[in-house]
């Protein structure tokens, strides 16, 4: 089997993680191939030089699996890099919250073998696609949203917004979220955004900051064509892609509609989720109740 792995420059005190991992890996056969900059990192900051069977640049390779080690942000730059190549994913969570990245530390050895032995199932999620007439430098799809802001504190930002070219609203305020079901648990939600199930066929429009009472989050069908014309006092404005920013000048339009191809994701027995959002957001959370399912054959 072959396994790449993506990680992050931030993970000087998880270096008994990362040596177990791969410890474990060689252990298995597996063929191991690392991300450059983090193999860099490894070997110039943590003074760890892994056994591998070869680096990963920026040009697709032939891999059965991807691991990401960090957390969420992690994972979405390793979704950024395998694109339309569909090689599953699997997060390692040695990052903070980990959402994406759901699998912790102390499961490290029972997922990899797990893995090895094919005891897992893929879930596919969709993604946004955003094009405009001059062309977007970074990729130009998110796994988690597409955010539209505004780059100071002061001016708000007008969004004159249609759905497959009729008329919605226009959103004054601080920006506007176009949300897929997998980001509705991310930036989507810290504006009071709703969760989304990861299997609907949906996205969710939420402003930020709204300049009125009455504009409220819009779940929509992924098939719809969503078309934005944004205009801006300060002249320019930000667009992000699960992080990825780039700047814009005011009166750009620009059309976002579903990826024509899916992220792999890839599920392990004991995790799913329902049981993410009571572990990861405290889902449901009571001191007076039990965190568990409930004993159906008393009703």
């Amino acid at each position: 089997m072959k396994i790449g792995i993506f990680g992050n420059s931030y993970q000087s005190g998880k270096l008994n993680n990362i040596r177990e991992i791969f410890e474990k890996l060689n252990s298995l056969d597996v063929a191991v191939r690392v991300e450059s900059l983090f193999f860099n990192y490894l070997d110039g900051e943590l003074d760890y030089r892994p056994v591998v069977a070869g680096i990963i640049g920026e040009d697709a390779v032939d891999l059965d699996m991807i691991i990401s080690l960090g957390g969420d942000g992690t994972f979405l730059k390793t979704t950024a890099w395998v694109a339309r190549q569909e090689i599953p994913i699997v997060g390692i969570n040695i990052g903070r919250l980990g959402f994406l990245a759901y699998v912790s530390t102390n499961e490290i050895e029972q997922t990899l073998e797990k893995i090895l032995h094919g005891n897992y199932s893929i879930e596919k999620r969709s993604l946004l696609e955003i094009n405009t007439a001059n062309g977007i430098r970074t990729s130009n799809f998110a796994l988690n949203e597409i955010a539209i802001i505004k780059r100071d504190t002061s001016a708000i930002i007008t969004i004159h917004a249609w759905l497959n070219d009729d008329y919605l609203t226009t959103y004054l305020g601080d920006g506007l979220l176009v949300a897929t079901p997998t980001g509705s648990t991310a930036y989507s939600m810290s504006v009071n955004g709703p969760i989304i199930v990861p299997d609907a066929r949906n996205f969710v429009l939420s402003p930020v900051a709204p300049h009125s009472l009455n504009v409220r989050p819009l779940v929509i069908p992924e098939d719809y064509k969503i078309r934005l014309k944004v205009e801006s006092r300060n002249s320019n404005f930000l667009v992000s892609l699960d992080g990825r920013s780039e700047i814009f000048l005011s009166g750009t339009e620009f059309n976002i509609r579903k990826a024509d191809f899916s992220i792999n994701l890839v599920k392990l027995e004991g995790h799913d989720f329902y049981s993410t959002l009571r572990n990861k957001l405290l889902w449901g959370t009571d001191n007076r109740v039990f965190n568990e399912s409930p004993d159906l054959t008393a009703i």
